[in-house]
């Protein structure tokens, strides 16, 4: 019994002596072996480059804004093929001349227009060409053997042949009249016209010209700056602004004159709003507004341009031809300036010096040109 109580009595001081060397607190009982079964292992899967992760999160790619048809950069990346001229009526000829009204291909559209050919010995490359862009001219007025017979006549008869397009929208022309400053529709139709009048056998494909009068002079400088087939340009009382120049500067009335109604009508409209819209304003957005003014490309013209104004122009400011007339001379091309005091927008009072000039000016740039 004696040994019992020993054995018992060094149990007793044994655990004491543990208690006192773990600070006095008791420790936790030891987890029993083999009762935690552990999880298994994570094995590495790879991901796809193409899957995306749960974690991933979308992002959306920004909608690209289409290039405005209207800017010269996507009009030159157009293309104008024309097609053959087709005779659609035989009229009574000029003096030394043939006159017809003739059709081609213009996106799809049927355009008519009034050709003249010259009479007498073709010249062994063919004819000269003068591609005629006539002004504004409310489609439901217009017709085509009734305006600027005076004009067709003064390049006719002095070895031209001279082709008039009706734009889309005027005379028989199919298609919608669209306007010359707000849609390139005109332009492209005269472009085709260019290339139409290149498949003619009459027509000297590498000897082409342009008038423009009015708003035919907007179509003449846009069409000068997207194609290079155009050997020399003639201009009278052009609207050949830039567009900011033409949103502060249009229709402010020459000292003494007002605007007539007519040309109020030429520039009031939706199409500015729209643009204003969808880009901003000028002063917003200039470098929209520089993409489609061709006089942000004066440098890439394919020829050189006559400009012709009267300084009395109640239509379009006479400040017009004058301040293009300076940007050209900067970009070193060629370029003349006429102005006519006392005249109106059609230059009636001097009709016949400016038809003298603008001949001159034809013969020695395309009729004389050598390809």
């Amino acid at each position: 019994m004696k040994n019992v109580r020993t054995a018992h009595l060094i149990v007793v001081l044994v655990i004491s002596a543990l208690i006192s060397a773990c600070g006095g607190q008791p420790q936790p009982a030891p987890v029993a072996l083999n009762t935690f079964t552990p999880e298994p292992a994570a094995t590495d899967t790879p991901t796809p480059a193409n899957t995306p992760t749960a974690t991933a999160t979308a992002t959306s790619t920004p909608t690209p804004v289409p290039p405005n048809p209207l800017s010269i950069e996507f009009m030159r990346k157009q293309a104008y093929p024309g097609s053959d001229l087709v005779v659609e009526q035989t009229l009574t000829p000029g003096a030394n001349y043939n006159r017809y009204i003739a059709s081609y291909q213009s996106e799809g559209l049927k355009i008519e227009g009034l050709l003249t050919i010259p009479t007498g010995q073709k010249p062994k490359t063919g004819w000269p060409v003068i591609i005629f862009n006539h002004g504004y001219i409310p489609s439901a007025q217009y017709r085509t053997t009734e305006k600027y017979v005076a004009y067709v006549d003064g390049f006719a008869r002095n070895g031209y042949i001279v082709f008039k397009s009706d734009y889309r929208g005027h005379g028989s022309s199919e298609g919608r009249a669209s306007g010359g400053y707000g849609s390139p529709d005109y332009t492209i139709d005269v472009l085709n016209a260019v290339s139409s009048l290149k498949r003619h056998k009459d027509a000297d494909p590498n000897r082409i010209g342009m008038w423009g009068h009015s708003m035919g002079g907007s179509a003449t400088l846009r069409a000068m700056v997207v194609s290079q087939d155009i050997k020399a340009g003639v201009i009278w009382a052009g609207v050949v602004a830039s567009y900011p120049d033409l949103f502060t500067q249009w229709h402010r009335p020459p000292s003494g004159s007002t605007p007539t109604p007519s040309s109020t009508a030429t520039f009031s409209r939706g199409w500015r709003n729209a643009l204003v819209a969808q880009y901003g304003a000028p002063e917003q957005n200039p470098k929209f507004w520089a993409s489609i003014s061709p006089n942000s490309y004066l440098s890439d013209l394919s020829g050189p341009i006559q400009l012709h104004h009267s300084t009395g122009d109640s239509e379009v400011p006479f400040e017009f031809s004058q301040t293009l007339s300076q940007q050209i001379k900067a970009t070193g091309k060629t370029v003349e300036f006429y102005s006519y005091p006392g005249n109106d927008h059609n230059i009636a009072n001097s009709f016949g010096i400016a038809m003298q000039r603008s001949i001159q000016f034809f013969d020695k740039y395309v009729k004389q040109s050598q390809g």
